[in-house]
C-alpha cells in the first residue's frame, strides 16, 4: 500500500490516494518515515500502568474506577483514553453472574430480636451500626464458610473468620474481632444487625451480646433485603475475588481473603463513599467532625457521597401482598436517643416469635 501510493502521490496526491483508498494519512507518514506519533507512545506508556493498576486492584475495575485510580495515583489522563485503551485491549472489571448459594436453615425455637434497623442502613458515625453475615465458598480440600462484620458507616470490614462449620463459633470469632479492634465510644449504642439465622439467635452469641451491650438487631426470616448491605457486600465479594479463580489448600483460600480484605478497607474505591477507600473515609470523618455541627453521615461528608440504602417493606396478609402505605403505622420498633444517650425502642409492632433462618 506504501509503495502504491509513493508511485501515484505526485500526480494524484497523498490525501486523494488515501481517501479513494479508504486508509489514514496520518498511517502512511508515519509507515513512510518510521516515526511514533506522540499519541502512540503515551498510549503505550498508559497502557502498562493500566495492566499494573489493574492486576494490583484484582481485576475487578473497569473503565470508571480505573481512571478514578489512576487520577488518584496523579496520572492526568482523560477518561476517554482510558476506556479507547482498555476496550481495545480486552480489559473489562468483574462481571456478577451466577446463583447464590443457599445456607439457609430453619431454627424454630430460637427466640426473635426485634428489628431495629428496618432496612434504613445509615449511620450517623463509626461504630453506630454493624451488620453482619456469612457464606461458604470451595477450594480443593472441600467447602469453608466466611464470616464478616461490616460498619455501615464507612463500610468497612471490621472482623470476619474463616472456618471448615457453620457452627455459632463461626460468626463469634467475626463478632470478637471487630470487639476487639474497633472501640465504642461511651456516648452512645451499638447496634448489631443480622438475619434470623440460628447462629445469629443462640445462647452463645446472645450471650455475648449482652456481654458488651450491644444491642441486637435481626431482621425477617428468609428475607434478604432486611439485611441487604450484607448480602450486597457477599455479591460484590464473590465476583471479584471469588469467581473465575481456584485455590488448592485451605491456606491459599485464606491468605487470599486476607490479602482483598486488606484491599477492600485500605484501597478499594467505593461509589457509595464519593470513591475514596473506607479507611480514608474514616479518617476523613474523624478530620472534619469539629467542622460539621449538624448531618456526619456519608452525604454530609462528601458531595457525591452515598444515599441512604433503604428497600420499601412489603407488608403480607392473608388476602394479599401490598405496600405500607406512607402514612401507615410502623411495626417495627424506633430508635429514639434521650437526653442521658440511652436507646429506647418503642412502637415495638407486632409479634416477632417467627421460626427462623439463616442466609
Amino acid at each position: 500500500m506504501t509503495r502504491f501510493i509513493d508511485t501515484y502521490r505526485d500526480r494524484f496526491g497523498v490525501e486523494p490516494i488515501c481517501q479513494a483508498l479508504r486508509v489514514s494519512a496520518s498511517a502512511y507518514y508515519h509507515r513512510r518515515t518510521g516515526e511514533r506519533s506522540e499519541r502512540a507512545i503515551e498510549d503505550e506508556r498508559l497502557l502498562s500502568v493500566i495492566l499494573k493498576t489493574h492486576e494490583e486492584n484484582f481485576h475487578a475495575y473497569g473503565y470508571r474506577k480505573m481512571w478514578k485510580t489512576l487520577r488518584r495515583a496523579g496520572e492526568t489522563a482523560p477518561r476517554c483514553q482510558v476506556q479507547r485503551l482498555m476496550r481495545c485491549h480486552g480489559i473489562v472489571g468483574a462481571k456478577r453472574r451466577g446463583k447464590p448459594w443457599r445456607t439457609t436453615t430453619q431454627d424454630p425455637n430460637a427466640e426473635r430480636r426485634p428489628d431495629l434497623v428496618n432496612r434504613n442502613f445509615t449511620a450517623q458515625a463509626p461504630d453506630r451500626l454493624w451488620i453482619g453475615d456469612f457464606t461458604y465458598l470451595r477450594c480443593w480440600e472441600g467447602r469453608l464458610f466466611f464470616s464478616f462484620v461490616i460498619d455501615v458507616f464507612s463500610r468497612r470490614i471490621v472482623g470476619w473468620q474463616l472456618a471448615s462449620h457453620m457452627r455459632t463459633d463461626l460468626v463469634l470469632d467475626a463478632l470478637r474481632m471487630a470487639l476487639g479492634t474497633r472501640q465504642p465510644g461511651a456516648d452512645f449504642t451499638l447496634i448489631t444487625h443480622s438475619d434470623a439465622g440460628s447462629q445469629y439467635t443462640s445462647h452463645d452469641y446472645t450471650q455475648v451480646i449482652d456481654d458488651h451491650r450491644v444491642l441486637a438487631s435481626v431482621g425477617s426470616v428468609g428475607d434478604a433485603y432486611d439485611n441487604a448491605m450484607a448480602e450486597s457486600f457477599v455479591d460484590t465479594f464473590k465476583t471479584e475475588l471469588i469467581k473465575d479463580r481456584v485455590w488448592q489448600t485451605r491456606s491459599q483460600l485464606e491468605l487470599a481473603i486476607l490479602e482483598y480484605v486488606d484491599w477492600f478497607n485500605n484501597r478499594r474505591l467505593h461509589e457509595s463513599l464519593g470513591d475514596i477507600p473506607p479507611v480514608e473515609f474514616e479518617q476523613l470523618h474523624a478530620a472534619r467532625s469539629d467542622a460539621f455541627a449538624g448531618d456526619q453521615s456519608v452525604v454530609g461528608l462528601r458531595p457525591n457521597g452515598s444515599q441512604p440504602l433503604t428497600t420499601r417493606r412489603f407488608a403480607t396478609s392473608r388476602a394479599e401482598n401490598h405496600l405500607e402505605e406512607p402514612g401507615a403505622a410502623m411495626t417495627a420498633p424506633q430508635l429514639v436517643v434521650d437526653d442521658s444517650s440511652q436507646l429506647v425502642s418503642t412502637a415495638l409492632g407486632s409479634d416477632h416469635h417467627q421460626p427462623t433462618e439463616t442466609n
